[in-house]
């Protein structure tokens, strides 16, 4: 009984250490808005964008929107969590909402991610068959963040994942606020890409 669990035990290592591995190799580019976001027709409204893509590679099942999602919400690492809640203490002080009084963030297993639905900071806007919008209207700052599933067009085994966040500033606050987010932002999306394309690829 000792040998199997001590068995699984390194078995789980090993899935562990592999999917490190894939981590750390993985390349995440930095790119613009995909023409086929939702978000492309309305980028001229928004005074900062950004957009990052990942392989996916050797997945020939169907992905649905909703999974994207659910590995979306489980994917932000420990110190990003961290991140998030020294936000939620500054944000106060400029008035923005913080999440944490209108929706703890559930099981992201249990998660419907239904158009409408809020989870988190984060309401649902638009939802399709390859794309989810979600973000925040608020009175110093609105965010939208786009997951956006391109499949190949052609039999290459390569599919795209991509991330891209748009803001539009309403006042000074609101972009006194986003500066110093800004670039630990853009580190937490690489590493949640990261992590949600391993997650997505194993299943």
């Amino acid at each position: 009984m000792g040998h199997f669990f001590y068995s699984q035990s390194r078995l789980h290592l090993s899935e562990q250490r592999l999917n490190d591995l894939k981590t750390s190799t993985m390349k995440i580019k930095k790119t613009e808005i995909p023409h086929e976001s939702a978000l492309s027709r309305e980028k001229v409204i928004f005074d900062y964008t950004d957009s990052f893509r990942g392989p996916v590679r050797n997945t020939k099942r169907n992905i649905t929107t909703t999974e994207i999602g659910k590995a979306f919400f489980s994917s932000t690492p420990q110190w990003g969590k961290k991140m998030f809640s020294l936000r939620n203490s500054i944000v106060k002080m400029f008035g923005l909402k913080t999440g944490t009084d209108r929706s703890k963030i559930q099981d992201p297993g249990d998660l419907k991610l239904e158009v409408g639905q809020q989870v988190g900071i984060f309401k649902i806007f638009d939802k399709t068959d390859n794309e989810m919008i979600m973000g925040e209207n608020d009175q110093h700052l609105d965010f939208r963040v786009s997951i956006l599933y391109d499949k190949a067009k052609q039999n290459t085994g390569e599919n795209y994942l991509t991330i891209s966040t748009a803001v539009k500033y309403h006042n000074w606050m609101g972009i006194l606020y986003f500066l110093p987010v800004r670039p630990f932002h853009q580190l937490i999306v690489q590493v949640m890409l990261k992590k949600m394309i391993v997650q997505l690829e194993q299943k």
